[in-house]
């Protein structure tokens, strides 16, 4: 089933998407659901209870602030990431719900953490309940963060997977449906997809929203590059990105030749990313916060060290990467999921990383068989990646693991591109299966609750 490039590519505030973007969304959602009923006036206090993996994490992936940003109306674009909204809140215990109707509201006891409750439907779930004066429900609704941001509201799960298609000229639901449609339309899949989203959006918009999210992503390695200081949480991590680039650009005055040089780069831009999104910042998703360095990475390694063998002009490749992730993004948000609640870290890292490969072999005129190899290459030497966030906080061992992501991708590429069979043994959608299958298999200790693996081991 096709997913629109602007559901995959979004802007949220870091560092989680399932945990702090999604949970902020449904907050938002559920606020306008009450603002919508007349009895809204009556409403006197709001409690929101969190299951599961938002409840073992919340405190560490930003998820009890995103609710109360998202109780407020905020929006991401938008809000003022130098106010501490949180402070006020608990300083007046009072918030302002949409904006419009002032309730009380203690942050300490109102956002109630059920760890050892995981509801059926998924382990990122969450309830919203508002009471009037003498303690009656007005309205309850549970959510559910399913990955990448998205939300769906208890009713909505079971047609979650099966949810009305877009109507789009081309839909596909495996990777060699894709293959098939874009050799049957002589098409490439970055014009499929630039074909599908002019028929949801205005054509004018389309091209400039899509360089508009490709500057932004560039932006966030500029901005991490520059700041320096600790990251927020109590792991006392300092921000690396800051003294690396000082080496980097000290080596290139300074003519050190080191062959893996480029390497350095990749892993500094990545590393940027995600320090600005373990700081709360302002990120595209891609497809995860907990991912978002991997692709920004990847991209600006084509425009400083492989633009030349492309075919295309900087801006065109910035299209042509984004388009064609989307539509490998498609792919595993249909047929397996793109949530670490869900299938652990390769559903975050790994597919970015996949993504990214497939994007690039793209970038670089690369055929449709070398796309997929080379998005195939990169799942498979993810699979049974866990997420094992130390004290559930998105940044040991996840900083890393972008960099990691990045590097793995261009490798991907590189080796998909050096295969000039017409055949590779391993497709695209049986690894997105196996992706799956090993996923589920996983223990739930190994899916973002902090509960084993480094969480457990390393002492801080």
């Amino acid at each position: 089933m096709y997913y629109s490039l602007f559901e995959i590519f979004a802007l949220g505030i870091g560092p989680s998407s399932s945990h702090t973007v999604g949970p902020m969304r449904a907050a938002k959602r559920y606020v306008e659901n009450l603002l919508s009923q007349k009895k809204y006036k009556d409403v006197k206090n709001v409690k929101v209870t969190l299951y599961g993996s938002l409840a073992l994490t919340g405190e560490g992936h930003g998820t009890l602030k995103a609710i109360v940003f998202g109780l407020m109306g905020l929006d991401a674009a938008t809000m003022d990431l130098e106010y501490d909204y949180i402070a006020a809140c608990k300083k007046s215990k009072k918030l302002c719900l949409g904006g419009k109707h002032n309730i009380g509201f203690d942050y300490d006891k109102d956002l109630i953490l059920e760890k050892k409750v995981f509801l059926p439907q998924h382990s990122n779930g969450m309830k919203f309940s508002a009471y009037d004066k003498n303690g009656k429900i007005i309205l309850e609704e549970t959510y559910f963060s399913v990955g990448g941001g998205t939300i769906a509201r208890s009713d909505e799960m079971e047609r979650r997977i099966e949810r009305k298609p877009y109507k789009v000229p081309y839909q596909f639901d495996s990777c060699q449906q894709l293959i098939d449609v874009c050799r049957n339309q002589k098409l490439t899949i970055s014009e499929l997809v630039l074909k599908n989203e002019k028929s949801l959006y205005p054509e004018m918009s389309v091209h400039k929203e899509i360089l508009n999210l490709a500057q932004i992503m560039q932006n966030t390695i500029d901005r991490g590059i520059l700041k320096d200081g600790i990251l927020p949480g109590g792991l006392n991590l300092k921000r690396r990105a800051p003294v690396m680039y000082a080496d980097l650009a000290s080596r290139f005055v300074e003519n050190d030749v080191d062959a893996l040089t480029i390497v350095d780069w990749i892993n500094l831009w990545a590393i940027a990313v995600a320090e600005e999104n373990a700081s709360g910042g302002r990120i595209v998703t891609a497809p995860t916060m907990g991912s978002a360095g991997v692709l920004p990475s990847v991209m600006r390694y084509y425009q400083r060290f492989a633009i030349r063998r492309s075919p295309y002009t900087v801006e065109k490749a910035n299209v042509v990467f984004l388009t064609t992730a989307s539509a490998i993004c498609s792919l595993y948000r249909s047929n397996a999921s793109i949530s670490g609640a869900e299938v652990g870290c390769q559903g975050e890292i790994g597919v970015a990383c996949s993504m990214a490969a497939g994007a690039l072999v793209a970038v670089l005129g690369g055929t449709l068989q070398q796309i997929e190899n080379a998005a195939e290459i990169a799942m498979e030497h993810n699979l049974g990646l866990t997420c094992d966030p130390i004290k559930g906080l998105v940044q040991a061992p996840c900083i890393e693991r972008n960099a990691m992501g990045a590097v793995k991708a261009v490798n991907a590429a590189r080796l998909a591109l050096r295969n000039t069979n017409s055949f590779h043994l391993v497709s695209l959608d049986s690894i997105i299966k196996t992706m799956y299958e090993t996923g589920l298999s996983l223990s739930s200790r190994y899916k973002e609750t902090s509960l084993a693996g480094l969480a457990k081991n390393v002492k801080c």
